[in-house]
This record gives structure tokens, C-alpha cells and sequence, in this order.
């Protein structure tokens, strides 16, 4: 692809769908190589938003809403970055060659809920995953969880982000607060929920998988394993790279390059993996940089947004790793508009350390408002550091 000049007849011109504050970095990275980049969101000044040349606020599930954006702006790549778009629009559009959806319009819609993921990777490529079910009624998931999954059990929205409206149910009584909690953590207006049995893992990782071109021929790389540990469905730590033997690894990379395969297109993936031993099972793919990715920032020589860039300009990456990195979430803290912070210099003083803060326009007590990033002699050292930055940053109103 040749590259030219933002604002100009040249300009490569790139839609984000999303611009939260992954796509922040995207755009930033895009933006480095001489694109015109357009952030979409469903509200003003999101992060991508800052640093984006323009910007639109949409419902991205409203088919004519995204049209007529496309339509605007003319992109030649459309890059979703989040879950909740209108995918058969996409596909529309992605057929009438208005642009080229990243990295598939098929795989955004195959991704957008855990369903069509989920029948993918286990019933047509024959994947180990856990055991589930699916249901649209509290007496279906009931049923489900009885006769299927068996307790202890996972209750997710089919479509839903950052552990939105996921439950862990212990037993038959947990039942009608996850439907519940589940259905007010979905994004879509029909209740439709997956239950999933508990796999005794060891950990989890998250592969990042990098499809991108070399030579005319799509080819696939892989970064190290990113570790992580998540609360309530919602990664709160990660580091790389996590320790796992080498037939758990190159298992984990088989799997993660079938699944991709399937999906087809360039770019990063996030393909999440529980491994016991030897033994990895399929969880979720993400077709898009991942959060628990961040850590890539300081770990990598290109950080996994760096590398969604190179290859959706079919540009060359490079995925090695440079040193043991951590991050660690900070949270808002409260529910306020135009927070401030305190205690970044404090934070930075720790070695190693670095920060960023996302902007977002309005905080909520779990909201996901930063990140604490450090790299360290070992993951031991980085996870310290990352944790303890973390917690010297004090969100307070404004």
C-alpha cells in the first residue's frame, strides 16, 4: 500500500468503530505513519477522539447511522475495535467494495457474540473448550446449567465487553441474579446468554496472533504469551511473557492460528486460552488489539498496536519481545465527570515505570480509566513495580 499525506488526495484514510482508549493507541500509531484517521463512538470525546483528524458520534448498531458515516467520509479501511456494530451492514458494505473492513467483515460479525465464536472454534474446527451451552430464558439456562455445563458455572451475555454482566454461579440458587446481571450487561435488545463449565486451569493467556503480509502471502507470527488475572470477567493485571512448557505453548499456537485461519483478513488477534499442564483449551478470540495487550507497550519493540497497524497497511512486524513488562488497571474510583489525577509523579518515580491515562470524559467506579506499565529483570519485579504504580494514582473529581 502506498502511503501519502493526511488531509490531501494521498491520504490513506482509516474509520475506527470504536475509539476507546485502544483504539487511542492505533490512531496514534496509524497517525505516525501518515494516515487520516476518522474515530466513530457511540459519545463525544472519547479517547481515539483526541487524537483522531476527525471524528463522528453514531449508534454503530444502527445500520443506516454507520452507512451514512462510511458513506461521509469515504475510508479506505474500516478497523472495528469494539463488539457492538451493525456486522451485517458491514458486510454490505464490505461487498459493495465502499472499503475494506478489518480483518474481515465475516470475522466481526463472527466475534461480536459468543455464540457464533464459539460454535466456530468447537463445532466446525473441532477445538477443546469447555463445556457449554446456550439460552433465552432463565428456565432455559437453568436447564443448561443442570443437564450441560454442571456447577460451578459461568453465565456471560452473548454480547457484552470488558466482563459486562458475566457471572460465576456456584450453584442452582445463583441462577436468576446471573440471568438478570446478564441481561443488564448485554448489548443486545434479545436476552440471549451462554453458560460454560468451569475448566480447573492453571492460568490463562491471552496469545496475541499477528496475520500480516510478506512477500504477496498472508503469514502468521506470534508474541509471547501475555498472563493475566481478571475479576469479575475484567482483567485487573498482565504480564509478559507468562511461563508455560513448550508443548502447552505450541499447542496454544496451533489453536490460536486455526481459529484465525477461520476468520481470515490481517491484523492482530487476542485469542484467549486457558492451559492446565500441557493441555490448553479454547476460551474467546478477539479479532482487534486486546486489553490485556497493553502490556505490549513496554515489552515490546512494537507494542501489539503498533503491530495492528504495520499489517493492516501491509507493512512488516516484527513481534520479539525486548524485556519482562507488567501492567496494572487503575479504576476511577468514583462516579464523576472530568476527573483529575493525583499521584502521577509519585507513580513515575517508581523504576521503570510509565503511565497512561485515558482520557475518558466521564468516570465510574469500575470504570477502566488507566494503566500502570513497567518492565522489571523478571516478571516478579515487573508486576511489583506495575501494582505499585498503579496504586499511587488517585482519581479525583474535578
Amino acid at each position: 500500500m502506498r502511503l501519502g499525506t493526511p488531509l490531501s488526495p494521498t491520504a490513506v484514510k482509516v474509520m475506527l468503530l470504536g475509539a476507546g482508549e485502544l483504539g487511542k493507541e492505533v490512531a496514534i500509531e496509524l497517525q505516525r505513519l501518515g494516515c487520516e484517521v476518522i474515530a466513530v463512538d457511540r459519545y463525544a470525546d472519547a479517547p481515539a477522539m483526541q487524537v483522531a483528524h476527525r471524528s463522528h458520534v453514531i449508534a454503530m448498531t444502527d445500520p443506516v447511522m454507520l452507512r451514512a458515516a462510511v458513506e461521509a467520509e469515504r475510508p479506505h479501511l474500516v478497523v472495528p475495535e469494539i463488539e457492538a456494530i451493525a456486522t451485517e451492514e458491514l458486510e454490505k458494505i464490505e461487498a459493495e467494495g465502499l472499503a475494506t473492513v478489518i480483518p474481515t467483515a465475516r470475522a466481526a460479525r463472527l466475534t461480536m457474540n459468543r455464540e457464533g465464536i464459539r460454535r466456530l472454534a468447537a463445532e466446525e474446527l473441532g477445538l477443546p473448550t469447555s463445556a457449554y451451552a446456550f439460552a433465552s430464558s432463565e428456565a432455559e439456562l437453568a436447564r443448561a446449567a443442570t443437564e450441560v455445563t454442571g456447577f460451578p458455572c459461568f453465565v456471560k451475555p452473548v454480547m457484552s465487553s470488558s466482563g459486562k454482566g458475566q457471572s460465576y454461579v456456584e450453584g442452582p440458587q445463583g441462577i436468576a441474579q446471573a440471568w438478570r446481571y446478564a441481561l443488564e450487561g448485554g448489548r443486545v435488545e434479545q436476552p440471549r446468554v451462554i453458560v460454560e463449565g468451569a475448566v480447573a486451569f492453571d492460568f490463562e493467556i491471552t496469545q496475541l496472533t499477528v496475520r500480516s503480509v510478506k512477500n504477496g502471502d498472508v503469514v502468521t507470527s506470534f508474541c509471547a504469551p501475555i498472563g493475566h488475572r481478571q475479576v469479575k470477567g475484567d482483567y485487573v493485571e498482565s504480564w509478559q511473557p507468562q511461563a508455560m512448557s513448550e508443548r502447552a505453548l505450541a499447542r496454544s499456537r496451533e489453536i490460536a492460528k486455526a481459529v484465525t485461519d477461520a476468520l481470515g483478513g490481517v491484523g492482530v488477534f487476542g485469542v484467549e486460552l486457558f492451559v492446565r499442564g500441557d493441555e490448553v483449551w479454547f476460551s474467546e478470540v478477539s479479532p482487534r488489539p486486546h486489553d490485556t495487550g497493553l502490556v505490549t507497550l513496554v515489552s515490546q519493540y512494537q507494542s501489539e498496536f503498533c503491530l495492528h497497524a504495520r499489517a493492516i497497511l501491509s507493512l512488516p512486524v516484527d513481534v520479539a519481545q525486548r524485556e519482562p513488562g507488567a501492567s496494572a488497571v487503575i479504576y476511577g474510583g468514583l462516579d464523576a465527570t472530568g476527573v483529575a489525577f493525583e499521584g502521577v509523579a509519585e507513580a513515575l518515580a517508581v523504576p521503570g515505570a510509565d503511565l497512561r491515562l485515558f482520557g475518558k470524559p466521564e468516570s465510574y467506579v469500575r470504570r477502566r480509566m488507566g494503566v500502570a506499565l513497567a518492565r522489571g529483570g523478571d516478571v516478579g519485579e515487573a508486576r511489583t513495580r506495575a501494582t505499585d504504580a498503579a496504586a499511587r494514582v488517585k482519581p479525583v473529581g474535578g
